[in-house]
């Protein structure tokens, strides 16, 4: 008896020390950032992990106390990521150091992707993050505007709708975290 009492309380201790809560904090326009984000989830999940999704688009921020692991993601529009991004690391910045961090952009343009990435989060933060990522992106031309299709059209030189997203990279940083 004593032994399956010792076993039962050794189970607990084991799945309470792999259990993690993950939040994965987002923005995503046109869906590209919300799609890697899913995949991501789908990954850390088959490891065991408890993961929430939250689009800061949709206005709703988790309480980031509740989670052991954060990782924040954003798209890049004209070279920068979204202003409620910003705003919510900014606003958040001690309590993301509190945290495991992982930070990840979807992005387009290669060439300009690392200095896109140090743009779009602040050196403290790409400093305290375990994990850093550019895991491509997509041109949606369906859910872009006329404006926008016309200055994808002329600053990508791109025709049409294109997914370009890396799902290697994506379980290398599931990996990381």
């Amino acid at each position: 008896m004593d032994c399956f009492k010792e076993f039962l309380e050794n189970k607990f201790l084991i799945d309470n020390n792999d259990y993690m809560k993950v939040a994965i904090i987002f923005a995503s326009k046109h869906g590209t950032t919300e799609k890697v984000a899913n995949l991501l989830a789908d990954k850390l999940r088959r490891k065991g992990d408890d993961v929430s999704l939250h689009n800061l688009r949709r206005g709703i921020s988790p309480d980031l106390k509740l989670f052991d692991k954060v990782i924040i993601g954003g798209s890049i529009h004209a070279g920068n990521i979204q202003r409620g991004l910003v705003n919510f690391c900014e606003k958040n910045k001690e309590v993301l150091k509190d945290n495991k961090l992982g930070l990840f952009i979807c992005c387009m343009h290669k060439e300009k992707a690392q200095e896109q990435f140090d743009n779009a989060y602040c050196e403290d933060l790409r400093n305290h993050s375990s994990a850093n990522s550019i895991m491509g992106g997509e041109f949606i031309f369906e859910k872009m505007n006329f404006i926008e299709r016309i200055l994808v059209k002329k600053i990508a030189k791109v025709k049409g709708s294109v997914s370009d997203i890396n799902t290697k990279e994506i379980s290398r940083f599931a990996d990381e975290m």
